[in-house]
């Protein structure tokens, strides 16, 4: 694609279009991460294009939410757009901190159906399930897996498993099948070094084991309420067949992680799969670009699979934001003139090759995108199966419950699972109960 022809087609129209307004400073908030800096280089062409500044607040992911929430809840100027999580959409539209989009996608020609339904309704929709847009999908992500292709393709490794499982050492497709491949690598010694099956989401601090068990109880058939009853709890959240979920990821974390790993989110498994520690590792599909870039595990030693299936379903956790523009803003035209750059097609192309991940359909859905990377198609594979957690105004309360009750039994070891979830409908009944939901 000849860029340099499409941004100064792109230049045109937008400057076309703003030849009148001031030049602004404008802020985005977003978490510290590899994608943000890529957005920085991405964005200085439309600081050329438009004569607007750009600046940005990055956040580690630990403290992302405690201090942008804090942030919005303060009625703070220092965000003119925010990449909020996906869950924030809910208290980003009915606590006033984001405008809402349809007439500006309306007149600019912006439709969601360019984008993939999936995203629509995790980044930008609320309330779910109505035309009503509070964000352009910025960020797609999902939860999915890396595993050491090198290691599976040794060739005493494949005959030992095949010998004792009756199957070839390959990438998993079930949980149970990830489970055996997580066994077989724990404590085994590998080129003089031993290492262990997984590395998996543990950190109870801000978000990170709810993101990961939610991974095993969707595949065992843990919901969100039902289509019918969008709050029904009871038998839903702490049915017999998810709670054999919860025990499935606690088993998955005592039998077959590195010691010390109690506390642990993306960073400590990004570290412990790129050191050489684990055969496995969970992580947000954000990771993979670098993986394929380490001296260590890249260039044809990793592979990458979606999130295997259970019993009773196959799901993966969402992840990935929209982009909104904050209602505190005094630079709200020039925001929206940053979203109207942003959702072009040749933008978001861009934003792909520079190891964004876009959420359009005319870069996901073109017939040269499964060989783009060798983790694209992993990528369109899992967020085919996506399940978000809930995007509820009170977000923040029904997640800090799911952090504290499965940690307690995943990790402490504290009671059964049937009486961790038990306890969490408990709590989110109370949510619910004050938010006069049920």
């Amino acid at each position: 694609m000849d860029f340099n022809r499409t941004m100064s087609v792109a230049a045109a129209a937008i400057v076309a279009g703003s030849a009148a307004a001031r030049a602004d400073d404008l802020t985005l908030c977003w978490a510290a991460w590899d994608p943000a800096n890529a957005l920085v280089e991405l964005s200085k062409d439309f600081e050329a294009l438009t004569g607007h500044k750009m600046s940005f607040e990055f956040v580690p992911w630990p403290n992302f939410a405690d201090r942008m929430l804090n942030e919005l809840n303060s009625g703070g100027e220092l965000c003119d757009l925010m990449i909020g999580d996906s869950q924030w959409i809910g208290l980003g539209a009915e606590a006033g901190h984001y405008i809402k989009l349809n007439d500006f996608f309306e007149a600019e020609g912006i439709s969601m159906d360019d984008f993939l339904p999936a995203t629509v309704t995790g980044y930008a929709e609320w309330p779910k399930g109505t035309p009503n847009y509070w964000a352009l999908p910025a960020y797609a992500d999902v939860v999915g897996w890396t595993y050491r292709k090198d290691w599976f393709d040794k060739p005493e490794l494949q005959a030992e498993f095949k010998e004792k499982y009756g199957r070839a050492l390959e990438a998993p497709k079930t949980l149970d099948e990830l489970m055996e491949v997580a066994k077989f690598f724990q404590k085994r010694e590998i080129d003089g070094k031993t290492v262990y099956g997984a590395a998996i989401y543990t950190e109870r601090g801000s978000e990170g084991i709810t993101m990961g068990v939610t991974n095993a109880l969707y595949n065992y058939g843990f919901s969100y309420g039902t289509p019918e009853e969008p709050y029904k709890l009871e038998g839903v959240v702490n049915s017999p067949e998810a709670a054999k979920g919860l025990e499935y990821y606690k088993e998955l974390y005592d039998c077959c992680t590195p010691p010390g790993s109690s506390d642990w989110y993306m960073s400590e498994d990004i570290d412990a799969y790129k050191s050489g520690q684990v055969a496995l590792q969970m992580n947000f599909a954000f990771i993979w670009p670098g993986v394929e870039a380490d001296p260590n595990v890249g260039g044809g030693k990793s592979g990458y699979f979606a999130n295997p299936a259970g019993p009773d379903g196959h799901f993966a956790q969402l992840g990935g934001q929209g982009i909104s523009v904050v209602s505190y803003s005094d630079s709200q035209d020039a925001a929206l003139e940053y979203i109207k750059w942003f959702a072009q097609p040749e933008i978001q192309q861009k934003w792909w090759d520079m190891g964004g991940a876009s959420a359009m359909r005319a870069v996901v859905e073109a017939p040269d995108f499964a060989s783009s990377q060798p983790f694209a198609q992993t990528f369109l594979d899992s967020m085919a199966i996506v399940k978000d957690f809930w995007a509820e105004p009170s977000y923040a309360s029904l997640l800090l419950s799911m952090q504290d009750r499965v940690h307690k039994y995943v990790v402490a070891g504290e009671g059964t699972a049937q009486e961790a979830l038990d306890a969490l409908v408990k709590d989110w009944t109370e949510v619910f109960e004050d938010d006069g939901k049920i």
